[in-house]
């Protein structure tokens, strides 16, 4: 099976240091429809995986929450795409919760639920968080240049053999061109 795994707020869509609260604030970024919808195309299976705070912190709850995924999703659809799931932990960082990126619960829920290893699947985000935990379990670690991307890069520390591109739709190019 061909997976990929992408953080969703600097990824997918533009990011908010006030965070995404509602479904209007959800706004894709350029490209990035349809770079999953070749995924798609070319037999990935897609998960976000993501860090929502929001909900621990009072900022949104569920209800909302599932909006705006609702919202990617009917957007996605528009686009001929899909995503096979979202994993998302709803923790606030004082939490310490197992789920909660750079922790590898996500990753590890993930690949128990489509029963494979994490290794070397690709595993896209904007900070250096998703790409911790994209190491700490074998998984590609992808940084896009999106979202907190730039400052990422430029603070340096990035766990070794982690990739960079301008943004998803380059990212995705550089996987569906590596595909045997």
């Amino acid at each position: 099976m061909k997976l990929v795994i992408l953080d969703r707020d600097g990824v997918i869509n533009f990011d908010s240091a006030r965070y995404i609260k509602s479904p209007e604030e959800w706004k894709p970024l350029p490209g990035s429809m349809e770079a999953i919808s070749q995924l798609n195309q070319s037999g990935y299976r897609v998960v976000v995986a993501t860090n929502q705070s929001g909900v621990a912190r009072g900022l949104f709850d569920m209800a909302t929450l599932n909006a705006i995924h609702q919202k990617m999703i009917d957007t996605l659809a528009q686009q001929g795409a899909a995503l096979d799931a979202i994993f998302f932990c709803p923790h606030a960082n004082e939490a310490r919760c197992h789920c909660r990126k750079p922790n590898t619960g996500m990753f590890e829920e993930i690949q128990q639920r489509y029963n494979i290893p994490l290794c070397d699947v690709p595993a896209i985000g904007d900070s250096l968080r998703d790409l911790i935990s994209a190491a700490r379990v074998g998984a590609q670690p992808m940084l896009v240049l999106t979202g907190k991307g730039q400052k990422t890069r430029d603070a340096g520390g990035l766990p070794a053999g982690t990739r960079v591109f301008s943004d998803l739709s380059e990212a995705v190019r550089a996987i569906i061109g590596s595909t045997p």
